[in-house]
């Protein structure tokens, strides 16, 4: 299991493509975009050696044209989850005993398909099937999961290389194993990379997978499967299910095998998976492994001496990009009341200047959010400033919303006197930021407010050119974001560089896209070899 003479390509991050107009990575992907939104793709289970089609199919529909079908998926039940588990299981014996670089090579190959003929592929499914933009879907869908596959390749050669010190007539060495059994990968809508790097993770360290993507994600999902069949994964290595979400569940928890969760998506959901793991623990074999990122409640806190522009772009680009549907995405701004009607003018011309609309058409800033179920909950929200607006909170931008055609909702900034409103405090998930200004003698005091307004600890940022300003914001913060952001938006975490993960609500904080992670899919083994063994109980002591 150690690393050995093998040395692995060096890992460095994915040149992100400019899509300019004119340029070959435009055509190539406007190209793709409309051969499958033109088409009608029919998406199977995987399990096995199996495409499953059970004729219980659902549409898929894009969020900005929710009328347009561009494919169907099917869906199945327990009886699958138990056939996954069952081929999951059969396909761990050969899996686990693969030398470690066949499967490094496997998922190395995996990121050359991407970064090469899938490239456009895997952006287009990604625009359609979750309503990104062309650059989101480049920074996530191609390079960030490029970065996750190349990246954790050269993490998994570190820990096998990792080895007890050994004294004289000994041999200490430790194996890294896979868990003994399968791994739960339940993976959200919202980033194609997260998707497939929590099934990849596990799998890549030599464990089996059962993985059930989101719902509003399986036509990127599909092509996925698509890149790591034709990379070499095995049948049965990681097994693909869609259908009711408590009935899969219930099926792989009461699982004896069930070994591990990996999981992106609602503090809810984490909670209660946790919960049903806890009153089954002693059904399983092993305790199982449970790492999960969930919510946030991201922050931006402007020092008296930054510079307003900058935080304004912060703002603009932190909150709003993928309609502000990233995990990390900035929802909640305190503002110093002397930058405050000069840093709001600036993101009052950004967002006059934004364009909405389909992808496809690469001049748009903003597109739709996933689903009506989150434009419903996005218009209540708004609705309920508008309706506080003689109160303690107004709408300064945007706060329309239209879902005739597709689920678009205006980039929405609403302005608060009490620091505890509601959208101050709740998840939104949506192109809605909420501001509060402060005095600027109250700045420490505000460092507090922020670090106990949120139940959620996952991303952060300060703006300041006054560097005891910035020492003092880190210290004061240090329990309300995993990742903490100086003199920058709160989004955007690369793989290799700033690994990601919250705490508190946020999750286990296990740190995506770093050796950290990885090492939860693994039971190491020590072994210790004695080359000429006492032939003596005696003790010198004993004299």
């Amino acid at each position: 299991m150690g690393k050995g003479f093998f040395h692995v390509p060096t890992a460095i991050n994915e040149p992100v493509k400019g899509y300019a107009p004119g340029s070959s990575e435009r055509e190539a992907v406007s190209k793709q975009y409309k051969e499958y939104f033109n088409g009608s793709v029919d998406v199977p289970m995987y399990i096995g050696n199996e495409e499953v089609r059970t004729g219980n199919t659902r549409n898929m529909t894009p969020p900005h044209d929710h009328q347009h079908v561009v494919g169907q998926y099917h869906i199945g039940d327990k009886t699958h989850a138990e056939k996954a588990i069952a081929n999951a299981l059969e396909a761990r014996t050969e899996w686990a005993q693969m030398p470690w670089e066949q499967r490094a090579a496997i998922f190395l190959r995996a990121a050359e398909l991407i970064a090469g003929p899938y490239r456009a592929k895997i952006n287009a499914a990604t625009m359609i099937a979750q309503s990104k933009t062309v650059h989101q879907a480049e920074i996530d869908a191609a390079c960030e999961l490029i970065d996750f596959l190349r990246f954790n390749v050269e993490y998994m050669s570190e820990i096998y290389n990792e080895q007890p010190n050994s004294d004289d007539g000994i041999w200490n060495r430790v194996e890294y194993r896979p868990l003994e059994g399968f791994v739960y990968a339940i993976t959200p809508f919202n980033f194609t990379a997260i998707a497939a790097n929590l099934p990849a993770s596990a799998a890549m360290m030599g464990n089996v997978v059962v993985w059930k993507p989101s719902d509003s994600q399986i036509f990127s999902a599909k092509v996925i499967v698509d890149v790591f069949k034709e990379a070499g994964v095995p049948d049965g290595v990681i097994n693909v299910i869609y259908g009711d979400p408590v009935e899969i569940t219930d099926v792989v928890l009461s699982s004896p095998d069930f070994a591990g969760i990996h999981f992106t998506g609602s503090t809810y959901v984490f909670k209660e998976l946790w919960k049903k793991i806890g009153e089954n623990i002693h059904t399983y074999k092993t305790y199982p492994r449970i790492v999960g990122e969930t919510g946030g409640k991201d922050f931006i806190i402007a020092h008296p001496s930054a510079n307003p522009k900058q935080v304004a772009t912060g703002i603009s680009r932190g909150a709003f990009e993928f309609q502000g549907q990233k995990c990390s995405a900035a929802s909640r701004v305190y503002l110093p009341k002397s930058l405050a009607e000069e840093t709001l003018n600036y993101v009052k011309e950004d967002i006059a200047s934004f364009k909405m609309g389909s992808p496809e058409d690469m001049s748009n800033f903003i597109t739709a959010v996933i689903h009506e179920g989150s434009f419903d909950k996005l218009a209540k929200y708004i609705d309920q400033a508008k309706a506080d607006a003689d109160a303690d909170a107004e709408i300064i931008a945007g706060g329309n919303y239209d879902k005739s055609k597709g689920y678009f909702i205006e980039p929405t900034v609403i302005l608060t006197t009490n620091p505890k409103y509601t959208t101050m405090e709740t998840e939104l998930f949506g192109p809605v930021v909420t501001i509060y200004v402060y005095e600027d003698a109250d700045w420490a005091d505000t460092l507090k407010l922020v670090d106990g307004t949120s139940e959620y600890a996952l991303t952060g940022a300060v703006f300041s050119t006054d560097r005891y300003a910035v020492a003092e914001a880190t210290k004061a913060l240090e329990n309300c974001a995993g990742n903490f952001y100086v003199n920058d938006k709160p989004t955007g975490a690369v793989v290799g560089q700033q690994p990601f993960g919250g705490a508190r609500a946020s999750g286990t904080n296990d740190k995506a896209g770093s050796a950290q992670n990885l090492l939860r899919w693994v039971s190491p083994r020590l072994i210790k070899e004695t080359f000429v063994s006492p032939t003596d109980y005696r003790y010198p002591f004993l004299g």
